[in-house]
């Protein structure tokens, strides 16, 4: 195992970068989605939530067929397979066929980024992990970044069909990429796990007390946050503006307030305390949920969307450092839980707001959502125990 940081980072960032563009590729251009098959946005919103399903589903399979077959080599396969499913969504005809493509998205989708995080530990030695680990969170963030923004921008020119039909071109681009790089990369080659160490890490993890907080407290945070986006584009509609560029600016929001937080934490956590970040997090991000409810001016919404993000990951970074404690021996498994819970709140998410602002309103909704992260906020400063010192850092 190297103790430089190999080249072969710069294409792992790559593949979490076009990943990333592809998990939101849709969610400014839903209104014109919706449109053109003739359904709700409720409905649309469902491809964000299949995608996100689908996602959180494959992972503990993929996770074990990467450690079968090897990670680089199934990276490959994934980003080939999310690359054509962006191009079948591109040529997709109906409704049913946008949906099928986004399941294949999805799953193809969580065999990336999962498995590039191991495979960053697999190359670069823990003196210097935690900097590769940095890069490789920089490019899926730089993903979540421009994806909103470039989906917006591109779907004003040439509609959402061009929005996944060049997503696509740039994922195969990627598995290119991967596939060439890792031919002679000096990659670390880990003990495969066995079904009895697998049985006793899960039986370590969920016998923590922590454990059933972590998880639900993630579920809960991707139901009330990130089931929102598929409705932004909406929401801006009803005020009167539809220009796709401007949604995508706007849902862009939140991922530079996550920037931001990457740039405060160091200052704002030994003030604070974990306790404190988590509550004043939570609440950061329950006025900005009221906030939309009230239907304020674009730009006004995306300083909204901004100060959502920061208070978001002040939140959810303090949750990952806890479920990352649940066990030092199965630590990737706790963390592969992580994310399927919190992708699990993304499935959920648009359907319960699809729901609740068909039957209660848009403005009961978002309070209801905004009551519910309050409460979340201090439930957690409570019920999680922590053990040790850690760093923190976004997912």
């Amino acid at each position: 195992m190297t103790t430089q940081l190999p080249p072969a980072l710069n294409i792992i960032a790559l593949t979490t970068f076009a990943a990333s563009l592809s998990g939101r590729a849709l969610d400014p251009v839903l209104p014109h989605v919706a449109e053109d098959f003739g359904v709700s946005i409720a409905s649309a919103a469902g491809f964000s939530a299949v995608f996100a399903f689908t996602f959180a589903i494959v992972q503990p399979v993929l996770g074990a067929a990467a450690d079968m077959f090897g990670k680089a080599r199934l990276m490959t396969v994934c980003l080939v397979l999310l690359g054509i499913a962006n191009l079948l969504g591109a040529l997709a005809n109906s409704y049913e066929m946008l949906f099928a493509s986004r399941i294949l998205g999805g799953m193809a989708s969580g065999g990336v980024f999962p498995v590039s995080l191991s495979l960053v530990s697999d190359l670069v030695g823990p003196e210097k992990r935690q900097v590769a680990i940095g890069r490789t969170l920089a490019g899926s963030m730089a993903g979540n970044l421009l994806g909103a923004t470039l989906s917006g921008l591109i779907g004003d020119f040439l509609g959402w069909r061009g929005v996944l039909a060049l997503l696509g071109a740039l994922v195969i681009g990627s598995s290119l990429a991967v596939a060439a790089g890792f031919r002679g990369a000096d990659i670390a080659r880990p003990p495969r796990a066995s079904f009895a160490a697998l049985a006793a890490g899960y039986r370590t993890i969920l016998g923590n007390p922590n454990a059933k907080y972590c998880y639900g407290a993630v579920f809960i945070e991707g139901c009330c946050v990130l089931g929102l986006f598929p409705y932004v584009a909406s929401f801006l509609f009803q005020l009167g503006e539809v220009r796709l560029s401007i949604s995508g600016i706007v849902i862009a929001g939140f991922a530079v307030g996550g920037l931001f937080y990457t740039m405060t934490v160091a200052r704002f956590l030994p003030r604070l305390g974990m306790r404190g970040m988590m509550i004043v997090g939570a609440a950061l991000v329950a006025l900005q949920l009221v906030a939309i409810a009230f239907g304020p001016d674009w730009r006004i919404q995306l300083v909204v969307l901004l100060l959502m993000g920061w208070g978001f990951y002040m939140i959810h970074g303090c949750i990952q450092v806890f479920a990352s404690e649940l066990s030092v021996e199965a630590r990737a498994t706790a963390l592969a839980l992580h994310s399927f819970f919190f992708f699990m709140g993304q499935t959920l998410g648009p359907i319960a707001y699809g729901f609740g602002l068909e039957k209660a309103g848009k403005i009961p909704t978002l309070l209801t959502a905004a009551a519910i992260m309050v409460a979340l906020g201090f439930a957690c400063a409570k019920l999680l125990r922590q053990r040790r010192p850690a760093d923190i850092a976004p997912e």
